[in-house]
C-alpha cells in the first residue's frame, strides 16, 4: 500500500485524489481539474467533461509545457480539460511545481464573496493552519491572490502570468472569484495537503462573523 501519494505513478494519484474531493464536495460532478507533471517538460491533466468521481487512469491526457500540444491521449474522444492554459502556466512560472490541483467548493466562493468587487486579494484569517503553506509568523499578513471569473479561460491564464511574473505569492495557492481555488506544490503530496488546508482557511472565513 503506498505510503503517501508520490508513491503512486502520477495519474494512479490523480485518481484518488479526484475521488477523494468528490467525496468531500469539491469537485461535483464533472467539475474541477487536476493535473501532475510526467517529467521536467510533459504534465497529464483530467479529460474535460469526466465525472471526478468515477475517473480512472484512462482519462488523462499528456500535454507539453512548452505549448500545450497533446502528446497523448488514450481514449480517441478525450480533450484537454478548459484549463489546461492555467495549469501551463503555473508550470511554466514555477518550475519546481510537480503537481496542480483546481476544485470548486461553496466555502471558497462564499469566502472569496466577501472581498470587495475589483479586489485583487484575499486576506487569509492568521490561524494556525497556514503554517501548513510554511508561514511560521506570529499573527502573519498573508494575501491570497484573487482573480476575476470569465468565460475565457485563457484571459484568467494570461491574467495569472502576467501578475505572478511581476511578483510570486505569498502562498503557492490562487483563488478565482465564484469559481474554485487552484493549489500547485512541489510533489502531489504536497499540493494535496495544501488544498485541504487552503480549504480549511476558507471554510473558517466563510463561517466567520468577524
Amino acid at each position: 500500500m503506498a505510503q503517501t501519494l508520490d508513491d503512486l505513478p502520477p495519474r494512479a494519484a490523480l485518481v484518488e485524489i479526484a475521488r477523494d474531493f468528490h467525496a468531500r464536495g469539491w469537485m461535483s460532478g464533472t467539475a474541477g481539474n487536476l493535473s501532475a507533471r510526467e517529467d521536467d517538460n510533459h504534465f497529464w491533466i483530467t479529460a474535460s467533461g469526466r465525472p471526478k468521481g468515477r475517473l480512472d487512469e484512462l482519462d488523462f491526457l499528456l500535454v507539453r509545457v512548452q505549448d500545450g500540444e497533446v502528446v497523448e491521449r488514450v481514449r480517441p474522444e478525450n480533450k484537454p480539460s478548459a484549463e489546461t492554459a492555467i495549469h501551463r502556466t503555473l508550470y511554466t512560472l514555477f518550475p519546481n511545481a510537480r503537481a496542480c490541483l483546481h476544485g470548486h467548493s461553496v466555502d471558497a466562493c462564499l469566502a472569496a464573496d466577501r472581498a470587495k468587487q475589483g479586489a485583487k486579494l484575499l486576506r487569509l484569517a492568521p490561524i494556525e493552519m497556514l503554517k501548513g503553506f510554511d508561514v511560521w509568523q506570529q499573527n502573519p499578513k498573508v494575501d491570497l491572490p484573487l482573480f476575476e471569473n470569465v468565460l475565457d479561460v485563457a484571459r484568467i491564464a494570461d491574467d495569472i502570468r502576467k501578475r505572478f511574473a511581476k511578483t510570486a505569492p505569498a502562498v503557492t495557492a490562487l483563488m478565482v472569484r465564484s469559481h474554485g481555488p487552484t493549489v500547485w506544490g512541489a510533489s502531489l503530496q504536497e499540493a494535496y495537503n495544501r488544498f485541504e488546508i487552503l480549504e480549511f482557511i476558507l471554510r473558517y472565513q466563510a463561517r466567520s462573523r468577524r
